[in-house]
């Protein structure tokens, strides 16, 4: 499975030969820190729209960024790795920024997935840019009520 975590130009690699063969690759990104089945029927689901599935997986600095001083509880490679394992996910990066938009450069997706807590309007709009610039089509899959990484954080402090 390690194999299938790469840097962002063998993601760039992989992404150019994907296109030349005319096949699809989707991408999504996230922190993906304590794996659910919320998560795993979202992955499921993005890769059933192409080919492909690379995921953005932010890294331990952006995660601390995103989620507070106390995120990440796993490491981004052990996190990198778990998403590895999955059958539905093919590619895993880990980038460091905020934003997913080097990430997205690399992969230049032909489809670009986020979860139903998104619209289009609340995507970035550096990223909604960018993925309209190569092409992508945007797509919004249905929130998977009841799962968050942060309410089973919530459940298991609070018993």
């Amino acid at each position: 499975m390690r194999e299938k975590i790469l840097d962002l130009s063998q993601l760039r690699e992989e992404s150019r030969r994907l296109r030349a063969q005319g096949k699809s690759l989707v991408a999504t990104n996230g922190c993906f820190d304590i794996l659910h089945v919320g998560h795993v029927r979202y992955l499921a689901a993005a890769r059933r729209l192409g080919d492909a599935l690379a995921v953005g997986l932010n890294g331990d600095a952006s995660v601390r960024m995103l989620k507070g001083e106390s995120r990440p509880l796993n490491t981004e490679r052990d996190r990198a790795e778990v998403l590895a394992a999955l059958e539905s996910v093919t590619y895993v990066t880990i980038f460091h920024e905020e934003l997913a938009t080097r990430f997205l450069e690399a992969a230049q997706p032909a489809i670009y997935v986020k979860g139903g807590d998104y619209n289009i309007d609340s995507l970035d709009r550096e990223e909604r840019r960018m993925v309209a610039d190569f092409g992508a089509k945007v797509e919004i899959i249905p929130f998977q009520a009841g799962y968050s990484t942060t309410a089973l954080l919530d459940k298991m402090r609070n018993g």
